[in-house]
């Protein structure tokens, strides 16, 4: 159990038990077996707890490096930074991947219901895709910094269009490691297979953007024939241009999209989205 994503796992088996328990329709049982739980939970805290006071400030500051650790911590309210100071980490961490969809993202607060509020001032107005890139790519870092934040609000402005509330609920997707990837040189491009899909991932000024393989065009891959220039990826079917940072807006006919997938690098990983993006 190597990642945090395996503890939420656990967790939601839990949950699942229990509900079976529940569902014999029997309260004493029931109630004796959340009793259970409660009980060696609270002792597993009690010892982490102690963990962490006599290992002291320079240990945990390496505890919390680790996503199984910091969730651990943070369920047992030991994390030593608070919610809100986690999530402007994790916002720092996206904010270059988000910068060539969305311009910018602030946080606004974290109430005490554990919503946070996000403004994100959109670059690629009117483009689903773009749209659904920058949620999962935000719901993933503030997912895997603060796993006690129930749902995330982002308030969306654009240019043209009025103030428009997104609703981020946690997700449970999958996300899945690319080797490789990390070194690729600025101004090169490479096809990948991920969860059985075709993958372009461009290098573009030291940051990394992924597409899916298809050229919304001529409907041709792109895989070994298209061209990387200056940001710009040339379909090599119908030489048909798209802006690589602007979420693959048609250079020529901005109408035109390729279709991003969510990517996240850090830690020497690069990790993309599995099911995403599909138009």
């Amino acid at each position: 159990m190597s990642e945090a994503r395996d503890l939420r796992a656990v967790g939601s088996r839990i949950e699942e038990l229990l509900g079976q328990i529940r569902a014999t329709g029997d309260p004493g049982t029931a109630e004796l077996a959340e009793e259970v739980v409660r009980l060696v939970v609270e002792l597993y805290g009690a010892g982490l707890e102690r963990t962490v006071e006599l290992a002291g400030p320079q240990a945990l500051d390496r505890l919390v490096e680790d996503e199984l650790v910091a969730s651990l911590l943070v369920l047992h309210d030991l994390h030593p930074k608070d919610t809100e100071t986690r999530v402007v980490e994790a916002l720092d961490q996206v904010r270059p991947y988000l910068g060539s969809h969305a311009g910018g993202v602030e946080l606004v607060g974290v109430d005490t219901d554990g919503v946070v509020h996000l403004r994100l001032e959109g670059s690629c107005d009117g483009c689903p895709s773009s749209t659904m890139t920058v949620k999962l790519a935000i719901e993933r870092a503030i997912e895997e910094a603060a796993p006690e934040v129930t749902a995330v609000e982002v308030e969306n402005l654009t240019r043209e269009k009025e103030p428009q509330l997104l609703q981020i609920q946690p997700l449970r997707r999958e996300w899945e490691v690319v080797d490789g990837l990390d070194g690729l040189e600025p101004g090169r491009l490479t096809a990948v297979e991920v969860a059985g899909a075709g993958v372009v991932v461009c290098s573009v000024g030291g940051e990394l953007y992924a597409y899916r393989d298809r050229c919304p065009s001529c409907g041709a891959g792109l895989a070994g024939t298209a061209a990387l220039d200056d940001g710009v990826l040339a379909c090599g079917s119908c030489r048909e241009r798209f802006d690589v940072r602007l979420a693959g807006r048609g250079v020529d006919r901005p109408e035109l999209h390729l279709v991003p997938l969510p990517l996240l690098a850090g830690d020497g990983r690069v990790r993309l989205a599995v099911g995403s993006g599909a138009s």
